[in-house]
């Protein structure tokens, strides 16, 4: 049997996950777990580039982040799950190609600009936050993907993996590092509650972990079709922020009805929203029964085992990286 295509992902521990977070990552790693070597890590040290100013908060959110993804369907028997602060090879791989890497190259990423403008509360003007895609980069190299799964927004960052790799393979006269390619992840087409952009800085999100009680009011006040002023006037689903969640979460059977009743009007927002109710319960309830059998314990023993397969790895490569460079002492 020949050996896996291997690929690599992280998710900075920064909070609970929402149903953005699901459908537009999760949901795709359990996926590829089934046909991949997947390597996925909590990216606590990125989660410094802009939360320095409260690091005590990171580590809380750690144990969390990993109960969100074995609730979602994860599987430490099918995919390595581990934390990047504990494989220090990152940090030293980190070091090295950054010794590579022009200064251009970062300052002209789109990223660090659009990230600069959205987090402009935070002082974002550190060395770690301007070298985030280095080490990104070192955490892809580390484990010579085929691939990585990314989301349009991150293919900057990716293509300048690449750049690195390459310079660093030319420079070197060798072809440690592979050129990976771009998986990419199909966008989760699921605004905000309010038909913003789903974030928890908005407090427009449902949480994986939220309970249905909590969860009903936000329902209930969630931004419908604008035309709708009262029942009886016709609605149009495809400019109604509550549809998309109905075509990922309600059962497809229901879906005719739904579009109908919404364009005959014949069904109001309430009876729709009632619908999206009992959908949301039977899509969170068994991820929720999943996620409160996941005790600290287990989460301990995951990253361990993870962590330890993760090192061995990233080993191996810096072995090889240090003998490329001559600095094999």
């Amino acid at each position: 049997m020949s050996e896996r295509q291997r690929i690599v992902s992280g998710m900075r521990p920064t909070g609970p996950l929402h149903l953005g977070h699901y459908f537009g990552v999760i949901a795709n790693w359990v996926r590829l777990q089934e046909e991949y070597d997947c390597f996925y890590f909590v990216a606590d040290w990125h989660a410094l580039t802009s939360e320095y100013a409260d690091p005590t908060r990171t580590k809380g959110f750690v144990p969390g982040l990993v109960k969100d993804w074995i609730a979602s369907g994860l599987d430490p028997e099918k995919c390595s799950i581990f934390q990047q602060s504990m494989v220090k090879e990152h940090a030293e791989l980190n070091l090295l190609l950054g010794m590579f890497t022009p200064l251009g190259w970062l300052e002209r990423c789109p990223t660090y600009k659009d990230q600069k403008e959205q987090l402009a509360q935070k002082d974002l003007n550190t060395f770690g936050f301007l070298g985030y895609p280095v080490l990104m980069t070192a955490d892809i190299l580390m484990y010579k993907p085929c691939a990585v799964p990314v989301g349009k927004d991150q293919l900057p960052h990716l293509e300048l993996t690449r750049e690195i790799a390459r310079r660093f393979n030319h420079l070197n006269d060798t072809d440690l590092f592979p050129e990976p390619a771009d998986m990419l992840t199909e966008e989760c087409k699921l605004d905000g509650l309010d038909g913003r952009k789903m974030s928890k800085s908005y407090g427009n999100s449902i949480m994986l972990s939220e309970p249905i009680e909590e969860i009903l009011p936000k329902v209930r006040g969630m931004k419908t079709d604008e035309n709708r002023l009262r029942k009886s006037d016709p609605g149009d689903p495809n400019v109604c922020n509550l549809y998309p969640y109905h075509k990922l979460m309600t059962d497809p059977a229901r879906l005719p009805e739904i579009r109908e009743g919404c364009r005959n009007a014949t069904w109001g927002c309430v009876d729709c929203k009632k619908v999206l109710m009992e959908s949301l319960e039977a899509f969170l309830g068994p991820l929720q029964e999943r996620r409160a059998a996941c005790t600290d314990d287990m989460v301990r023993d995951i990253l361990a085992a993870g962590n330890a397969k993760a090192r061995a790895f990233a080993a191996r490569t810096m072995d090889e990286v240090r003998q490329v460079l001559n600095f094999d002492f």
